[in-house]
């Protein structure tokens, strides 16, 4: 990157039209993490009859292989970063692929058994995954590049935050609701997976276009920051900016674990709905409580932070979203519509928990530039998602061998059982302290992240 282009990067104001195509991309990020966590898992063991046990591991494995995957796509952005000028072309095959694949992932019938079932959701997960990390990687790298400033990035990422809990109640309410639309389930998985994969795909289609005005503003890119070529080094140099990145280190680890808490939760969900409050479709609810006051409260943790900083902002939020998390094992003893109410504490605390750690992350990449060299954010977040995919897969696993160790029994479309008094207790605990405790580990990690206002704010000072 010449001098000249970072002083305009860095001073410049993000236009409203900028902000809004970036954010629109949301409805991809949001649908994708929401619904597969969501019903995924419910759809393998209660409508195709497939065990507990292999549910959570079809899920697990689909992520693994994002874990994969997503490091070399975040080196090949930015080598195509280096040899184009724009992440562009990654971003748009994504957005093109993602919905024929999410469609096909809810469209095996319950008539082909368990095992063919599986499989033949296993492969279209994977296909959706690949599509998707195409897309999102480049995705979180733009924000790095589309501005220098400390609260421009904290603004950008806030709105973005805005369209993302839009878009998981959008998903959360919506999806179940289509899916539930007709007598047939068969048919309304298969009508939730169709209309579900085109707004992804659109919405992420829309955003691809930030990606050159992006490009507009970071110029040139030095050669000797294009990504390595080969496998082996694309994957060194990820591990390389951990051991250089201290402040990359503690925030990754921080938002690991708590997007393994929030995963836990999300699976655990549409369980809570059916056992605990008695009602399939209360699931819808509980995603009204949880992102209706997030989608409010994010606007309000963009002003915390401007005001004490945002590792402060994002401590507040971790500890409150913890305590939230915790009152909800008393469901254990008195379920009932309470469960609402913490879930809507935990839903303003969430928003903090999406918008803050997104918004330190161009913060690390731009401290690690100046040391580095520019045109390496592919390379932090290829590892950044694949960190995020772990918390999430692993969520579900946890999810699932609690539903297993307590004897939770799975059924096929139609077919009605009564649960275990433990596989009930299971997913309160599952849904409450799991979730809790994990995220009260993450304000440990937290503690070691250093980067301040004032550290970015004397980088673009000496930019400039």
């Amino acid at each position: 990157m010449s001098t000249e282009a970072r002083p305009e990067r860095a001073s410049a104001r993000l236009s409203p039209r900028t902000i809004v195509l970036y954010a629109i991309g949301s409805l991809g990020t949001g649908g994708y993490a929401t619904l597969p966590g969501l019903v995924l898992t419910y759809f393998l063991t209660d409508n195709l009859g497939v065990a507990a046990l292999a549910a959570g591991l079809i899920v697990t494995a689909a992520k693994i292989w994002d874990v994969l995957i997503d490091p070399l796509i975040g080196a090949a952005s930015d080598r195509q970063l280096a040899r184009t000028g724009s992440r562009r072309g990654f971003m748009v095959t994504g957005a093109l692929a993602l919905p024929l694949f999410f469609a096909l992932t809810f469209a095996v019938p319950p008539s082909w058994g368990p095992v063919a079932g599986a499989i033949s959701v296993l492969l279209a997960f994977l296909a959706t995954a690949t599509a998707f990390s195409l897309f999102q990687v480049p995705y979180v790298a733009l924000p790095a590049e589309l501005t220098g400033s400390y609260d421009e990035r904290t603004r950008l990422l806030g709105w973005r935050v805005v369209v993302l809990t839009a878009a998981i109640l959008l998903f959360g309410a919506g999806g179940p609701a289509l899916r539930n639309a007709g007598d047939d389930p068969v048919i309304g998985y298969l009508l939730m997976g169709i209309a579900s994969g085109l707004v992804i795909g659109i919405g992420m289609l829309i955003a691809a276009r930030t990606a050159d005005v992006a490009a507009r503003r970071t110029a040139a890119i030095p050669a000797t920051a294009a990504a390595p070529s080969t496998w082996r080094d694309q994957y060194m140099s990820g591990f390389r900016a951990l051991g250089r990145s201290q402040p990359f280190r503690a925030l990754l680890g921080t938002f690991v674990l708590q997007a393994l808490a929030t995963g836990t939760m999300l699976a655990g969900a549409q369980y809570v709905a059916t056992w605990v409050l008695r009602s399939e479709d209360a699931v819808t609810f509980v995603f009204v409580a949880l992102v209706g006051p997030a989608l409010l409260a994010t606007p309000g943790w963009t002003i915390i932070a401007r005001r004490i900083g945002k590792e402060r902002a994002f401590g507040i939020a971790s500890v409150v979203f913890t305590v939230a998390a915790a009152s909800l094992v008393f469901a254990v003893w008195a379920p009932g519509a309470w469960i609402y109410a913490s879930v809507a504490v935990a839903g303003i605390a969430y928003a903090g928990l999406q918008s803050l750690p997104m918004a330190m992350l161009p913060d690390v990449i731009s401290h690690d530039e100046r040391r580095s060299g520019p045109g390496q954010a592919g390379t932090f977040t290829g590892i950044w998602t694949a960190g995020e995919t772990v918390g999430f897969a692993l969520g579900a696993t946890a999810v699932s061998l609690t539903l297993a160790a307590t004897g939770y029994v799975s059924t096929v479309a139609g077919a009605t059982v009564e649960q275990p008094e433990a596989a009930i207790t299971g997913i309160v605990l599952s849904f409450s302290i799991l979730p809790a405790v994990l995220m009260a580990g993450s304000l440990w990690t937290l503690r070691h992240y250093r980067l301040r206002r004032e550290d970015i704010d004397a980088a673009v000072t000496s930019d400039a």
